[in-house]
C-alpha cells in the first residue's frame, strides 16, 4: 500500500520537476517562452526565476527521498523464495555433482565439465 503511494508521489513529482524545469528563464534570448519573460509579474523579473528556482530544488530534494524509500521498502520486500537469491542452489548444485558422480565413476579428475540437463 504505503510503496503504490510512494510511487504515484514519484511520478507526480517527476513531472512537476519536468514542468518547473522549462518554466525557469534561461540565459539567452529565449525568455519569453512558456511566460518567463514578463517583467510586470507578481514577484518581479528576478523574483519570480528565483522563486522558481528554490521551488524546484525542493522538489528535487523531495523527489530524491521518495526514492531512497521506494528503494528502501523494495529491498525489504525481497522474500526468501526469490528466483534470483536461492538457499536451494547449493544443494542442487551438490546433487547434481553427486549424481554425476555416481553414473561416471571416472569423473573424479575435478577438470571435466558437468553440464546439468
Amino acid at each position: 500500500m504505503i510503496y503504490t503511494i510512494l510511487l504515484v508521489v514519484a511520478v507526480i513529482l517527476s513531472i512537476l520537476i519536468i514542468f518547473f524545469i522549462l518554466m525557469q528563464q534561461g540565459k539567452g534570448d529565449a525568455s519569453g517562452m512558456f511566460g518567463g519573460g514578463s517583467s510586470g509579474a507578481v514577484f518581479g523579473a528576478s523574483g519570480a526565476g528565483n522563486f522558481i528556482t528554490k521551488l524546484t530544488t525542493f522538489l528535487v530534494v523531495l523527489f530524491f527521498l521518495n526514492c531512497l524509500a521506494l528503494a528502501y521498502l523494495a529491498k525489504s520486500k525481497v522474500s526468501d523464495t526469490s528466483v534470483i537469491i536461492s538457499n536451494d542452489t547449493q544443494s542442487n548444485e551438490s546433487s547434481i555433482s553427486n549424481s554425476s558422480e555416481k553414473s561416471n565413476p571416472k569423473n573424479n579428475l575435478g577438470d571435466d565439465l558437468v553440464i546439468p540437463d
